[in-house]
């Protein structure tokens, strides 16, 4: 079977300096966040850590918050999303997407990304931005998955789908909460295989109904 990469372009010269520049910024940046508390570090200490100007900090991230929240992971959740067989149903594509993703993600990068997420849990004024970017996302997969059906993306039908999984996000990030120490991509893909199986819940203690006399 062909690579999937093969006919994907390698970003130019420029691109990867860029996102050298960028990952360097938010290193140093969740370094500071660690050692001193969000709170307590400015933009000015960011730009010294990464030795950079202002007008480049504010070239790459317009606000201290999104430091934070930024990642190149949406743009490629999408296209391994994009990338799923034809006729597979949206939540199982989407499924299949977060496991490739997340199973391309190197040792540095999982461990940037809990890092990320205990300041985003720990941190209100992050929590609150994240709500917003999800909210983003969610118009990114509601397109993707209209496109994916055949339909079109104010399709009330597609948008409950799209709302269904950014609703397994939610769940994730609860749980996070609750145990920073989970293992992010176990309960992505645990939320996902509950999605696909239609979300039945039974009540706690209940018991079957007695069957009905035929008299």
């Amino acid at each position: 079977m062909p690579n999937r990469t093969d006919d994907v372009p390698r970003p130019g010269l420029r691109e990867r300096k860029k996102a050298r520049t960028r990952a360097s910024i938010q290193s140093h940046a969740l370094r500071l966040f660690t050692e001193q508390g969000y709170d307590a570090t400015t933009i000015d200490q960011i730009i010294d850590a990464a030795e950079v100007s202002e007008s480049t900090f504010f070239r790459y991230f317009p606000t201290k918050e999104s430091v934070v929240l930024f990642d190149d992971f949406d743009p490629a959740i999408i296209a391994a999303f994009e990338a799923q067989p034809p006729g597979t149903g949206p939540v199982a594509a989407m499924r299949a997407a977060l496991r490739e993703a997340m199973s391309g993600l190197t040792d540095e990068q999982r461990e940037e990304q809990r890092e990320r997420l205990a300041l985003v849990v720990g941190v209100p004024v992050l929590r609150g931005a994240l709500l917003d970017q999800l909210s983003q996302a969610m118009l990114l997969l509601t397109s993707a998955i209209a496109d994916r059906v055949g339909r079109s993306a104010d399709d009330y039908e597609v948008r409950t789908v799209a709302g269904a999984i950014i609703g397994c996000m939610f769940a994730v990030l609860a749980q996070l909460t609750d145990d920073p120490d989970g293992d992010m991509a176990e309960l992505i893909d645990r939320s996902f295989s509950y999605l696909e199986n239609g979300l039945d819940l039974e009540v706690a203690g209940a018991t079957s109904a007695p069957p009905r006399s035929s008299r």
